[in-house]
């Protein structure tokens, strides 16, 4: 047997280790990253909400359940009914506007804190200026968002 023949032999095993710490190195990062996932963002804030009608005062009544408390002043109200969203939309806070009754309860009242927190309830009502208003038997839909990203979307029947 040559030298070099040796020292070849010498030399695979070596190889044959080391380029198996590297499959083995991969595959665990591969792994890692599919058991642990990515990241997911945390920032926009979530909310359980029910939603309470009154068709016979136009009146549209939001509980909030639980999960984070929400910045009034960030959100962003739209209402549909069978479909067809207000004329006017709420713009909470508000004390006074268009479309709507004047005095809106809890934390939609420009008056009131603006912190809506689990176990309050905010409503407004239609004024009969707006359209549609809300009849006995409609489909109302409301859509709560936070800087165009949805916290809540409640649906219910008068």
């Amino acid at each position: 047997m040559s030298k070099d023949s040796t020292a070849r032999r010498a030399v695979s095993p070596v190889l044959g280790v080391v380029l198996l710490l590297v499959v083995t190195a991969v595959l665990a990062g591969a792994v890692g990253t599919v058991a642990l996932g990515t990241p997911t963002p945390t920032d926009s804030p979530h909310a359980v909400i029910d939603l309470r009608l009154d068709a016979e005062d136009n009146r549209v009544a939001l509980v909030h359940r639980g999960g984070d408390s929400l910045d009034v002043d960030a959100l962003s109200i739209r209402v549909r009914i069978d479909g067809t969203a207000l004329d006017a939309q709420p713009p909470v806070p508000f004390f006074s506007a268009t479309g709507f009754r004047s005095g809106p309860t809890g934390p939609f009242n420009s008056a009131a804190d603006q912190r809506w927190t689990a176990g309050e309830t905010a409503s407004f009502a239609v004024a009969g200026t707006n359209d549609p208003l809300i009849s006995e038997g409609e489909t109302v839909r409301v859509v709560i968002s936070v800087e165009s990203v949805v916290v809540a979307e409640v649906e219910g029947v008068a």
